[in-house]
């Protein structure tokens, strides 16, 4: 139906007969003559249509947006040059205009930039924006470059699973009701974690696989509940072995997709140094701000916020300097504490040094003149900065006061332009869950100890640190991993020291341990965010701009209308009951 792409059109075409196909962009009548922008997935090319050709020009009087198009033309120079598209020192004098398709008067242009709802509900219309076909093929040029990278290397893409078994790994599974096996459910995969040891185990040494994974749970913008990661696996490795290729790796592609260097090598930070510093795991580094501890200075103060928390030994007393933070409103550090609040602060203490040197401070009658000028001195505060003050316990603490950081960051314009990747290594093997008083993996159950004394783990399970690691891009985690347990005592002894007996570790991971008993070698491999990474190179904060039919934060998809009800005789044939609460039985 075409000899070229519209978008493709240039000078080497002129005194050429083509035929071309696609969607009108732009249609103008002038009277004497008519102009149609006519656009296709490479461009758009300016179709002149002249009054001497009556029939042509009447098919191109009645034109609207988006209607289907072939023209058949002469291309010749243009006299009217448009230096900003590929096709812009030419033109089609059209002999003939085919109408494929009307299209019925739309929700909105393909220029214009409509609400989220709307974008969603007609998404086939919004992945026709120029913009969303640049962030799409951003994502595919991604995608090509990573498979094009592994397959030279000698990487096996081997497919794992879709239905599968229940095995939780810290979100929700989406359950699958098994018509043959009445009662019995199949789990759509969070991760293909467990069959890619397998693969390690089976002796395929190097595996790949860009995968569609499932989580049931909350979204946000760099969340959905399908997404697609490039899952990778390495037999007989250390860390350095993972970290050293899959670095080398990202840095090739994202100089490939989009011309950008990202230095070599990474700065690597451990976890601890990272909470401490940061207040987080995946630290923006282009954010020149630091925390500063003032446990020891605050610990004898009057204020028994801070004194509380600084002589508890799970307890942290942080500040923040912010430049310039002076200028703030105190309706501003109200929006400031605020903002920490929502990330688990009870109340936000600061000092303010306006531009002549005078303090302000709701915290200063609780110390001595001395006393205060040494905590100013701490965080180096001076002439216009404003500092803020977190306290409790140390892991609340980071999550509020990172937080801060962030939106200090970006309120103050402190953050630079450009790429700080970071690897985030030794993380701690387990968190201590209050409410349920029992421990949980950091990374993942499988997620190997720094540690090879079973005894020794369970003696120091509270401090003991993994093997697992991170890479952190801009603040975004886009990768994690860790070298895996590869001896089925020390899987068994994790799984205990997280609560599952051995029964219910027979029941969900019996599989997995009796493929370790079988001379598995040491294995590691690491995981990256497709989506994530493809929204870091396309320029938006947004997953759902790289995924072409994404959820809502409500997790609908607008353009289907799913979830939706099932008939009754369907649900019957796989053995489920809808109560009238909307539960199933």
């Amino acid at each position: 139906m075409r000899t070229h792409f519209c978008g493709l059109i240039d000078e080497s075409s002129i005194g050429q007969t083509v035929t071309l196909a696609g969607w009108t962009d732009v249609a103008r009548n002038l009277g004497g003559v008519c102009f149609i922008d006519l656009r296709d997935h490479e461009g758009i090319v300016q179709v002149t249509v002249e009054p001497s050709n009556a029939e042509v020009f009447a098919v191109a009087a009645s034109l609207g947006y988006e209607d289907v198009l072939q023209v058949e033309g002469t291309v010749r120079a243009r006299e009217a040059v448009n230096e900003k598209i590929r096709s812009g020192r030419v033109e089609v004098i059209a002999t003939r205009i085919t109408v494929l398709n009307k299209a019925a008067p739309l929700p909105f242009h393909a220029h214009e930039n409509p609400g989220e709802e709307t974008r969603l509900k007609y998404r086939y219309l919004d992945l026709r924006r120029p913009e969303m076909q640049r962030m799409q093929r951003t994502r595919i040029k991604l995608v090509q470059a990573l498979r094009r990278h592994l397959d030279a290397a000698g990487f096996q893409d081997i497919e794992t699973p879709i239905l599968t078994k229940a095995t939780p790994e810290g979100a929700r599974d989406f359950l699958v009701p098994a018509r043959m096996h009445p009662g019995e459910f199949y789990a759509l995969p969070q991760s293909p974690q467990l069959f890619k040891q397998i693969l390690m185990v089976a002796g395929f040494d190097r595996y790949y696989q860009i995968a569609r994974c499932f989580r049931d749970e909350a979204l946000r913008a760099d969340r959905q509940l399908e997404f697609t990661q490039l899952d990778m696996e390495f037999a007989f490795v250390r860390e350095r072995d993972v970290q050293d290729f899959v670095e080398a790796m990202i840095r090739a592609v994202f100089a490939e997709v989009v011309g950008a260097d990202l230095g070599a090598p990474f700065p690597r930070m451990t976890w601890a140094e990272a909470m401490r510093r940061y207040g987080s795991d995946k630290p923006d580094l282009r954010i020149g701000l630091e925390l500063v501890d003032v446990a020891e200075r605050v610990k004898d103060s009057g204020f028994a916020v801070f004194s509380g928390a600084a002589n508890d030994p799970d307890g942290r007393v942080a500040a923040l300097r912010i430049p310039g933070g002076a200028a703030l409103s105190r309706k501003q550090i109200d929006e400031y504490a605020a903002h920490a609040a929502k990330f688990g602060a009870k109340g936000l203490a600061y000092i303010k040094i306006d531009a002549a040197g005078s303090v302000s401070s709701p915290i200063a009658k609780f110390f001595d003149e001395a006393a205060f000028a040494a905590l100013i001195a701490d965080v180096g505060a001076g002439n216009g900065d404003i500092v803020f003050f977190g306290a409790g316990a140390y892991g609340r603490v980071c999550d509020f006061m990172g937080a801060l950081r962030l939106k200090a960051g970006r309120d103050f314009g402190l953050v630079a332009e450009g790429w700080k990747p970071l690897w985030v290594t030794d993380f701690p093997m387990f968190e201590w869950d209050e409410e349920a008083q029992r421990y949980v993996a950091l990374h993942h159950p499988f997620t190997a100890p720094a540690v090879n004394d079973i005894a020794e783990l369970r003696a120091h399970a509270r401090t003991a640190v993994s093997r697992g690691y991170d890479m952190v891009l801009n603040g975004n985690e886009i990768g994690g991993g860790s070298i895996r347990i590869h001896r089925p005592e020390m899987q068994s002894a994790v799984f205990e020291l997280l609560g599952i007996g051995a029964e219910e570790a027979q029941a969900k991971f019996g599989f997995l341990l009796d493929a370790l008993k079988y001379g598995a070698p040491p294995h590691g491999g690491i995981a990256f965010g497709i989506d994530r990474i493809a929204a870091l190179m396309a320029g938006t904060e947004s997953i759902r701009d790289v995924i072409a039919f994404p959820k809502t934060t409500t997790a609908q998809c607008l353009m289907t209308g799913a979830p939706s009800p099932i008939p009754e005789a369907q649900l019957a044939e796989v053995h489920v009951r809808v109560r009238a609460d909307g539960a199933s039985e």
